[in-house]
């Protein structure tokens, strides 16, 4: 079954983070892990803030060992039109309308996505 983790579960695996262990097993199976090309931007451009451009191109490059989504026009306007109905962060609505044309799960710990079909939400450890 394929999966998508989204940029929160990228970084708590990257950081080795208390939740890391609810991402560890669908980042490592590259075969079955979709990547949106979004999550590439927000988690590179999260760990470029907080630690060196080498780290953050180590980051993608991992990252890139999954079959990559590149936003494509038709995604765009998906996307848009689930953001829009859902309330959800632009982002977030490109990362779960991926999951949903891929028939992908959706392994986060964002809130925003908690009940939504087709995601595993995980409360972080740190977080009330």
């Amino acid at each position: 079954m394929p999966h998508i983790v989204d940029s929160s579960g990228w970084i708590e695996y990257f950081t080795s983070g208390p939740g890391s262990k609810n991402f560890t097993r669908a980042i490592e199976n590259t075969a079955d892990l979709i990547v949106p090309a979004i999550t590439i931007t927000e988690v590179y451009r999260w760990v470029l803030r907080e630690a060196a451009e080498s780290d953050a191109l180590a980051a993608a490059a991992a990252m890139k060992q999954g079959h990559v989504i590149p936003l494509d026009d038709r995604l765009a306007i998906l996307a848009a039109d689930t953001s829009h109905r859902l309330k959800l962060p632009l982002a977030d609505g490109i990362i779960y309308t991926t999951a949903i044309q891929h028939s992908a799960t959706l392994l986060t710990q964002d809130a925003d996505l908690e009940n939504l079909p087709r995601v595993q939400y995980f409360r972080h450890p740190n977080r009330k």
